[in-house]
């Protein structure tokens, strides 16, 4: 998909005689960076027409160019250019591209030259390319990086003029502020293939409702929660609610697990509280655990009282252990079984908690009165006979090692070394299982304000 304009447009170029096609070769993922010589004959800078003159079709001046619409969300790879805005002394008239005959760098040639020139009104959909996007934050979805348009490249294939790359270097944005007469001309040096890109409704109170995302970004709901955790962190505040609204409750809730605490903080306080209140109920119990406990005791009751009241209890009961011990840490998540029922019976009801995944490594092995017998490991589960009991796969040798709720972390990670093991229970004083920490949440309770430190997990 991300190479089909390009080969449409050799082959239009082909068809017109052009001597400069975009083009020779397809670009690949890793050589998104547009740096040919015949490109750069192509493409028409955005920043570089804005104030250019429109022409008629006697090469008469009618008007300059205020800005140019396309539909960004209109699902077209590369969006199609609908409109020009146009400057006539004080007024901005619209022009649809139907008159455009031709676009140059410096100009925008009109097919006649008689002009039905209306106030300028956008459409449903349509994006003001240099309002709403040159300078605004855009998401490369190849590099998972936040990055803002220094320049937008336009290329007209056959009739129809297209949205192909967003420029992104500080060069680019030099040519901009150095004498006008050159700002013209496009300075390639990196350029990003607009198939890569997701785009965001402008950031003022301005802009209408038509700006703002219609459709999921699709791209970026295949990214990891952690990927979208460095993509929120890099954005700005409409940005980051654009995300969050797109991703859905669940989603969004596991990409704020990764965030960096403060840049976590300060999204809560950003969003509404009745948001703020389901991202973090639906979050893992120890993590929706520390997200409150860096608000302040006003913010933290106000989005308490928003939760579901089980959700409540839950997270209240977690709140009054001390964050620096272990009943502070851990996650209420627990998988637990019967010694009599099989691997297959486990593994089938595991499978129904895939949204735990991540918090589950192990199974507690319970007796009749839910005292803690064993802990199977996930590894131990995948390589055992479907019909094995668990009470079979036990280990028998040496003590079952957990922790107390009141143990201190340096018991927590020196316990967890010794075990060898990446998770460990947390019981009461009758051994009935509280909770469980892994790895993770011992390094980042150990290692504060440097982000959550995640390892892979079997079942991820």
């Amino acid at each position: 998909m991300s190479d089909r304009f390009f080969l449409n447009y050799r082959d239009s170029a082909r068809r017109r005689r052009d001597h400069t096609p975009l083009a020779r070769r397809l670009m690949q993922p890793s050589e998104r960076t547009i740096t040919s010589r015949q490109l750069r004959q192509d493409i028409v800078s955005l920043a570089g027409l804005i104030g250019r003159p429109v022409l008629n079709q006697a090469g008469d001046e009618v008007g300059q160019v205020a800005d140019l619409l396309a539909k960004v969300h209109g699902g077209e790879t590369y969006p199609l250019v609908t409109g020009v805005v146009m400057r006539v002394g004080r007024r901005r008239a619209f022009l649809d591209a139907s008159a455009i005959d031709r676009l140059h760098r410096r100009s925008v040639t009109l097919r006649t030259a008689r002009l039905d020139l209306r106030e300028f009104e956008r459409r449903e959909g349509e994006v003001l390319l240099a309002r709403d996007i040159l300078d605004h934050q855009l998401v490369d979805t190849d590099e998972i990086q936040v990055i803002r348009a220094a320049d937008l490249y336009l290329a007209q294939v056959g009739d129809p003029i297209h949205l192909v790359g967003v420029d992104v270097s500080l060069q680019t944005l030099l040519r901009r502020l150095g004498p006008w007469r050159f700002r013209w001309h496009p300075t390639p040096d990196r350029v990003i293939d607009w198939a890569a890109i997701e785009s965001f409704g402008a950031d003022s109170a301005e802009a209408p409702a038509a700006v703002k995302l219609r459709t999921p970004h699709n791209a970026l709901r295949k990214l990891r929660p952690a990927e979208l955790a460095d993509v929120l962190e890099g954005l700005g505040r409409p940005g980051r609610q654009e995300v969050i609204d797109s991703l859905g409750h669940d989603l969004a809730a596991d990409a704020l697990e990764e965030m960096e605490p403060q840049e976590l903080t300060a999204l809560l306080r950003e969003v509404e509280p009745d948001q703020a209140a389901e991202l973090i109920a639906r979050m893992e119990p120890d993590e929706a655990v520390d997200a409150l406990r860096d608000l302040s005791d006003e913010e933290r009751s106000v989005l308490l009282a928003r939760m579901p009241q089980q959700v409540q209890r839950e997270l209240t009961r977690l709140l009054g252990y001390p964050g620096d011990e272990a009943a502070g840490i851990m996650t209420t998540v627990l998988a637990c079984a019967s010694p009599d029922e099989t691997v297959a019976q486990v593994s089938q009801r595991l499978a129904e908690q895939a949204l735990h995944r991540t918090e589950i490594d192990s199974v507690a092995v319970l007796d009749d009165d839910g005292r803690l017998l064993g802990d199977v490991s996930a590894f131990d589960l995948l390589v055992s006979d479907g019909s094995q009991r668990l009470g079979d796969l036990i280990s028998t040798g040496g003590t079952l090692m957990t922790l107390r709720p009141e143990d201190d972390l340096d018991t927590v990670a020196t316990e967890l070394v010794e075990s060898r093991r990446s998770s460990l229970l947390v019981v009461d004083d009758d051994g009935r299982p509280l909770g469980r920490i892994l790895s993770d949440d011992v390094l980042d309770a150990l290692v504060p304000g440097h982000g959550r430190l995640h390892f892979p997990r079997l079942l991820q």
